[in-house]
């Protein structure tokens, strides 16, 4: 998704995933996808339009931008159970 091909730069579509460092006005739908996804509207997508991305790049950017912060919620679940888990933690239960 990152290196593959793909209608968008593989240097956008690292940033979509991070979301960070992309220019206005693909920053304001790349962090609505990734931290407020139920507000995602029309004008939001009509406003990334102007950025000159065809719809195909704005799809891999939007895509990116999802599957970048399920990975990120992902690892920080995996390190706060093995914080809650971990032995020799007073209040672990053995």
């Amino acid at each position: 998704m990152l290196d593959g091909e793909g209608e968008a730069p593989a240097e956008q579509r690292a940033r979509a995933f991070a979301n960070d460092g992309l220019p206005p006005p693909l920053d304001l739908l790349i962090g609505k996808v990734a931290d407020r996804p139920a507000q995602v509207g029309d004008a939001d997508w009509a406003a990334a339009k102007t950025s000159g991305c065809t719809e195909d790049q704005l799809f891999e950017l939007v895509i990116c931008a999802a599957v970048g912060k399920s990975a990120r919620l992902y690892e920080a679940g995996l390190a706060a159970l093995a914080e809650a888990t971990a032995e020799g933690r007073p209040d672990h239960a053995s």
